[in-house]
């Protein structure tokens, strides 16, 4: 495993992110994943973070990202979260459909750090957690 540096120190910091579709409602399929990720994708790099893999089912998706000791994390989700909502609503009108009022993401998610294990293997242990 290689490790991550800057011009100060060494690290490396992987996290596991959950966002869930507010209520639960089934509005993710190939496309709108994949423009999710683009978006994710298009953000990211601001705040010192690389995507590593990404997954995603009816209701929630699954993120495993690197980050910078001075990545902002919770300012990110803030920012992905407001992004891909509008953006996600404005270029897929169906899915105004399936929310309810103009709530596409839930308010809270889930961000575990993870020490660079595979998705498959966070997915695991996440649901035998629920």
């Amino acid at each position: 495993m290689e490790l991550d540096n800057n011009a100060h120190s060494v690290f490396l910091m992987y996290y596991h992110l959950v966002l869930v579709v507010k209520y639960r409602r089934k509005v993710f399929d190939d496309n709108i994943s994949y423009r999710a990720k683009e978006i994710f994708e298009y953000i990211a790099p601001k705040y010192n973070i690389t995507l590593q893999e990404w997954n995603y089912d009816k209701d929630h998706i699954h993120i495993l990202f690197k980050a910078h000791p001075k990545s902002e994390l919770s300012k990110f989700i803030n920012a992905y979260k407001s992004a891909s909502s509008r953006l996600l609503k404005k270029e897929f009108p169906a899915i105004r459909q399936k929310l309810w009022e103009e709530h596409f993401w839930s308010q809270s998610f889930c961000l575990l750090t993870t020490g660079g294990a595979p998705i498959n293997v966070i997915k695991k242990i996440y649901r035998k957690s629920r």
